[in-house]
């Protein structure tokens, strides 16, 4: 694969000729001592000595070769490694041999390691004196060119590990988002939460309404679903006796992709006994505050080109919101002709024949949707999009749930859960029938699930929140592929395999 590029064919040629020399290109057993940062923070006294150097210290630092200087006899180079950017002067006087080594092998982009001590340039710069240096890495690819980067967005994504070399933000955002999961945990561990891991291939999907990816298991000779989401089974262990359990689960849905919209992304789903869905409204907003509060971000943060206000989470109902934020008439938003009427005026797409909880839910996709930047709770959803929540004790054709939508897009979904077995069973029905009918995100029968509820779920409340849109809201990132690390792709020609 590398045949026909010169470039490569040089790098390789100088990995073979540091082997002839006795120098491993490919070596190993080296320590790292500590980080460019800790460097920089340890020595940053240097600069007040009046030689502005300290002889009697010594680090190790190891990086990335980012930047090299030639200077006859001297040069500067720029080594970098996850936590940032130190400079290293190496000269001839000190490592005699190895500088020539240094001048006729090494390339930006090779992984080296360093040793000497601290002192500052006449620019000012805290910097490593090297009085030991040795190739660790020899990278045969060339990084791009310098001062214009990785730029190919189409690149980035199908090599991220180039990504992250060249594009320190994109590092930034990621260790944002391991933070993120981490407070994420602390959060509901804190509020004595179990944390579980429930199976990820399924023998029926279920859990939400999306069309599943489909695998085999030779062992039993029967076909699998990979999960849509963990609900049903996290639901059967509250049967069970647990009263408080949490999952950070990897989900798999066979749809499309968009900004927001990756097949297999990240949620945390928790169900807690013995509450109710204004229980989760009052526990997200908390785990929102916690959040900014263990990160360090404000209440006033940009996202999109608008700024989001956290200070206030505001609650609305689904009919108010058809109205008020989509502007459609309440006559007309609680009418199933009407407003069948409307969409199709206003050309919304529909099937030919929709249930009115069905013709709202579109019109609040078309219409509301992308207007709540600021934190909303949206309540009171039509029973019949909401197969799993608990119906209303006062109307019974709304649902006791919620949604969190910030900056124009859904970020948690919440409600009192379903716990009357022959309620859910007519439920179940409806789904199979809607799926008889060509829909394919419809729900499946679970008839395990509608046993274990038959032994008695206490009142329980259930919550799922995107760990993805997360985090592209807490760090800026506006699509979802900037906050995952491999997301998935359209195939490359190569990529393809020719049907034979």
């Amino acid at each position: 694969m590398f045949e026909n590029d010169m470039y490569v064919a040089g790098r390789i040629a100088k990995a073979d000729a540091l082997r002839q020399i006795g120098i491993n290109p490919y070596g190993n057993g080296v320590i790292k001592e500590s980080s460019t940062q800790e460097f920089l923070e340890s020595f940053k006294g240097v600069q007040d000595l009046e030689e502005r150097k300290d002889t009697s210290k010594s680090a190790q630092v190891a990086g990335r070769i980012k930047f090299i200087r030639l200077m006859g006899k001297a040069a500067f180079i720029k080594i970098e490694d996850y936590s940032g950017v130190l400079q290293v002067y190496l000269s001839k006087n000190e490592l005699d041999e190895n500088f020539e080594v240094f001048k006729k092998y090494i390339e930006v982009g090779d992984i080296v390691v360093a040793k000497g001590f601290p002192f500052v340039t006449k620019t000012g710069e805290l910097s490593l004196h090297a009085l030991e240096f040795k190739i660790l890495t020899k990278a045969i690819s060339p990084l791009p060119e310098k001062f214009h980067g990785l730029v190919d967005i189409e690149l980035r994504y199908r090599q991220r590990y180039l990504d992250l070399i060249m594009n320190s933000k994109v590092r930034d955002s990621f260790i944002l988002r391991s933070r993120i999961v981490s407070c994420v945990r602390k959060f509901f561990e804190s509020k004595e939460f179990l944390e579980v891991e429930t199976p990820m291939m399924h023998p029926i999907p279920g859990g939400a309404n999306a069309k599943p990816f489909v695998t085999y298991h030779n062992a039993l000779n029967v076909e699998r679903y990979l999960r849509i989401a963990p609900e049903l089974y996290l639901k059967r262990l509250i049967v069970g006796g647990f009263e408080a359990v949490f999952e950070i689960n990897r989900n798999f849905r066979n749809e499309g992709m968009d900004h927001s919209h990756n097949p297999e992304f990240t949620m945390i789903e928790f169900y807690w006994a013995y509450k109710d869905y204004k229980d989760l409204i009052a526990l997200t907003k908390e785990l929102f505050y916690f959040l900014l509060e263990m990160l360090k971000l404000p209440k006033q943060l940009e996202f999109n080109g608008k700024s989001i206000d956290f200070s206030t989470f505001r609650e609305i109902s689904y009919e108010d919101a058809l109205v008020e934020i989509g502007g459609i008439p309440r006559g007309v938003a609680t009418n199933e002709n009407a407003l069948y009427e409307y969409l199709l005026q206003n050309n919304v797409k529909l099937e030919s024949k929709m249930e009115l909880g069905k013709l709202q839910s579109e019109a609040f996709d078309a219409f509301v949707e992308e207007k709540l930047i600021n934190p909303t709770f949206i309540t009171d959803f039509p029973i019949a999009i909401s197969p799993l929540a608990r119906r209303n004790d006062t109307n019974p054709y709304i649902a006791d749930r919620f949604e969190l939508f910030i900056g124009g897009s859904e970020i948690a979904n919440g409600f009192s859960e379903l716990n009357d077995p022959l309620d859910q069973l007519e439920r179940f029905k409806a789904q199979v029938a809607a799926k008889e009918a060509g829909d394919e995100e419809a729900q499946y029968m679970d008839e395990d699930y509608i046993t274990a509820l038959s032994y008695g779920m206490p009142p329980t409340a259930g919550e799922g929140i995107g760990i993805d849109r997360l985090v592209m809201l807490l760090t800026g990132n506006i699509s979802i592929k900037d906050v995952i690390l491999f997301p998935a792709l359209k195939p490359q020609k190569k990529e393809i395999k020719e049907e034979k």
